[in-house]
């Protein structure tokens, strides 16, 4: 291979090793963000299944941060040892992006399926800033701007709506925009309109999409560095070995 080429190579596997630092930025803020979500809504979900994209893409996130030193580190000192270390940080990423998108494309299929909990929860709560259905709730309203499961007549069918005098709904329901907001359903138009269970499907179906997406770009760009350290591996200049005698003294 000319040193043109060789240069070429060098340069091309510095840039996808910083491309790589780029893909686990992308990739461990997918996976942690899953994560605090997971934290704040598990009681509206079926089973805990849906944090494995999430954790397996923070790993590979940490190994994509390693193969990009790696691959740096290799396009400086043509080592075959560093070399070596690259390609198998990038296999050992390619399976657990593998995995974390093929876990990602199951959970958002059966997205409605884990929701299922949803009306059990709305309909457990009870006011109480002690009880755990009643502060998820509340977190949840808030937070997404949505009251009741498809909509704030939702609560009208509630326990703690007929407890309340069926006059008003939590006050997480209120839009935030409107200070005089006393969650009364004979103001509809100071409440959330839209329904929690769609916007939180919204919101994961969201964000299992982007560790989906971000795990495939980060596959092509490894192809593209398994490739130019591939030529440069093949390229590389054979050691050069003295054979010593079996007996130096004889």
């Amino acid at each position: 291979m000319s040193e043109p080429s060789r240069r070429i190579c060098k340069i091309v596997l510095r840039i996808v090793s910083q491309l790589l630092w780029l893909a686990a930025l992308v990739i461990a803020l997918s996976g942690i963000f899953l994560l605090i979500n997971f934290k704040h809504c598990r009681l509206f979900l079926e089973d805990e299944s849906i944090i494995l994209p999430a954790l397996l893409a923070v790993v590979a996130a940490l190994f994509l941060l390693a193969a990009g030193i790696a691959g740096c580190c290799a396009s400086e000192k043509e080592l075959p040892c560093l070399q070596g270390i690259f390609v198998y940080f990038l296999i050992i990423v390619f399976c657990l992006e593998a995995t974390a998108a093929a876990l990602s494309y199951i959970n958002v299929e059966k997205m409605g399926s884990e929701l299922a909990p949803f009306e059990r929860v709305f309909h457990q709560y009870n006011g109480s800033s002690k009880d755990p259905d009643t502060q998820a709730v509340d977190f949840l309203q808030k937070e997404l701007h949505c009251c009741g499961v498809h909509g704030f007549q939702d609560w009208q069918t509630s326990p703690w709506f007929n407890e309340s005098g069926h006059t008003r709904v939590p006050l997480s329901c209120c839009n935030s925009t409107f200070t005089n907001c006393t969650g009364s359903v004979d103001q509809p138009e100071l409440l959330f309109t839209k329904g929690c269970q769609g916007k939180l499907e919204d919101v994961l179906s969201f964000i299992l999409h982007l560790i989906l997406w971000s795990s495939v770009g980060a596959a092509g760009i490894q192809v593209v560095g398994l490739v130019s350290v591939s030529v440069l591996m093949k390229e590389s200049p054979l050691q050069e070995y003295r054979i010593l005698d079996r007996d130096p003294f004889s």
